[in-house]
């Protein structure tokens, strides 16, 4: 496996192993073991954190912060700065997962000039070890690929064309379509994408395609036939605020716990109950009565 040690001293917490730092040829080579790859985004320091040390494979600094943590209707009002804030933050917690960093609308969508240099950016500025581009964007995973910067494709449902599909709707579902995203991944392939996000399609489709590449496929609504998959954060905690999607599994009911633990504390501030004495800092005894008598 293409993999990159980190430098003395780094190890595993709960092993105490050396790290092994997981590259996008590491994905390929985990495709050739049949090992599934695990992914999940994160947006800030504390998730990425949290997420690395679970054994994550795969972070994805993804544009859906613009819907989860900065409150935006859809994907489409994230900036290149933003994203770089937020990449810049993740890379920080990271030792063994792959940093990918999702390239945001109008970012890559004009002069293929222009989209390398907002890839050189992500690398340059903010420490990420892949793109993300969404659609079939030949040209560009190309040009990227000729720059030494990985990247990462992204087909079926791409929420940065909802506009164009009508919504947030399962594509590749008649034979013409299907057809279309299985052209769709070779060209990605062939032009150098070292794996390709399938989302919000048929798992037949899913199946199919990723049989057929020799660069991995990585799910999110597209069945279990991928080489791996990913969620969003905040929908595998419940931190959201709407309602999910089918195929999100919700492994934990975060929001609640951390509802419950706020009202806790207001109910405490509000009952004079926080903070305690033990909480509190004290003069020394030698200083008390000489300090409350001159006051």
């Amino acid at each position: 496996m293409s993999v990159t040690n980190f430098p003395a001293g780094s190890s595993s917490a709960s092993t105490g192993l050396p790290i092994t730092k997981v590259t996008v040829p590491a994905l390929a080579e985990m495709k050739r073991q049949g090992k599934p790859i695990s992914a999940l985004t994160a947006y800030d320091y504390s998730s990425a954190r949290l997420a690395d040390e679970a054994g994550i494979d795969l972070l994805l600094v993804g544009d859906s912060l613009a819907m989860v943590v900065l409150g935006h209707e859809n994907t489409l009002a994230i900036t290149v700065d933003e994203m770089l804030h937020h990449t810049r933050a993740v890379r920080r917690a990271v030792r063994r997962a792959l940093v990918v960093a999702d390239m945001p609308f109008g970012s890559y969508h004009g002069p293929v000039g222009a989209g390398l240099a907002n890839a050189v950016r992500f690398v340059k500025e903010a420490g990420a070890e892949a793109v993300k581009v969404e659609g079939s964007r030949v040209e560009v995973v190309r040009a990227l690929t000729e720059a030494e910067i990985p990247v990462i494709g992204h087909l079926g449902l791409t929420p940065q064309s909802l506009h164009r599909m009508g919504g947030y709707r399962v594509q590749a579902r008649t034979a013409d379509t299907a057809r279309q995203l299985f052209d769709d991944a070779h060209a990605l392939a062939d032009a150098g994408a070292g794996a390709i996000v399938l989302e919000g399609v048929p798992r037949e489709v899913a199946e199919q395609i990723t049989a057929s590449l020799t660069i991995p496929t990585i799910g999110i609504g597209a069945g279990p036939g991928c080489d791996g998959q990913i969620l969003v954060y905040h929908d595998l905690l419940n931190l959201t605020f709407l309602p999910p999607a089918k195929f999100v599994r919700r492994y934990a009911d975060v929001g609640s716990l951390i509802r419950s633990a706020i009202e806790h504390y207001r109910e405490d501030v509000e009952h004079r109950m926080f903070p305690s004495d033990e909480e509190s800092y004290h003069l020394p005894a030698q200083e008390k009565a000489s300090a409350l008598k001159k006051a």
